[in-house]
């Protein structure tokens, strides 16, 4: 059995992958191509003819879309194992929104031809790929719904769970989130004002649930969070 490096094992564990058999999930691999993108890196823009499909291995990135005032609205935040320019591959057309990293990353590419060419050989790929895109439609959709249930310290609340989830780690009995958001990246995550997730934060905080730092929270009591978040 070949020994798999770090990356190709958080590749492996990947949604695109993590159903595939260890000798086609290393095929695929074998047909991406590794990319190093330093902090700040524009991996495309809106309205760009995409063609490739990213997974992320390491770092973080922004997807995010200008309004036509020039206000830049925070799509999500993406992490390791996390697709990002799948939909154009499958739908040819313009991008829709822009990508940049935001700390150092690494990501492994696939253009729309090896997709296609894999796809022609390996049927159960087909099976892969539409279960990561439903899950990808299963969270826009929780999102939209918060955005008409629920008020803005629910929404924030769950910002805070949902981050956590995939970027917390425990330290020192709590979960620390480096999500590396500003405050206005976070109000345009959960869409409000930054003053009102300012309130809805300090709150919690008050509470002893979260105490907030820059690019970070530590969360010290969940249950209340989930709880508010309802």
């Amino acid at each position: 059995m070949v020994e798999m490096t770090r990356e190709e094992q958080l590749l492996r564990s990947s949604p695109l992958m993590a159903t595939m058999d260890p000798a086609s999930a290393m095929a695929l691999i074998s047909e991406m191509t590794r990319r190093e993108m330093p902090r700040g890196t524009i991996i495309f823009n809106e309205n760009e003819e995409g063609a490739t499909m990213y997974v992320i291995v390491k770092g973080k990135v922004k997807m995010a879309r200008t309004a036509r005032d020039g206000r830049e609205n925070l799509l999500g935040l993406l992490g390791v194992g996390d697709m990002l320019g799948e939909l154009t591959v499958f739908d040819p057309g313009p991008t829709v929104a822009r990508a940049h990293t935001v700390e150092d990353s690494v990501l492994y590419e696939l253009p729309k031809d090896g997709l296609d060419h894999w796809l022609e050989n390996h049927l159960e790929m087909g099976h892969h790929l539409n279960r990561a895109l439903a899950q990808r439609i299963r969270r826009l959709s929780n999102a939209m719904a918060d955005l008409v249930f629920s008020d803005v310290p629910g929404r924030v609340a769950n910002a805070i769970l949902d981050l956590g989830k995939r970027f917390g780690r425990m330290e020192r009995g709590h979960v620390t989130v480096r999500h590396g958001l500003t405050q206005e990246e976070l109000a345009q995550l959960v869409g409000a004002s930054r003053e009102t997730v300012n309130k809805a934060l300090a709150d919690f905080a008050s509470r002893g649930w979260i105490d907030v730092h820059i690019g970070a929270v530590d969360v010290y009591e969940p249950d209340r969070l989930r709880a508010r978040a309802r």
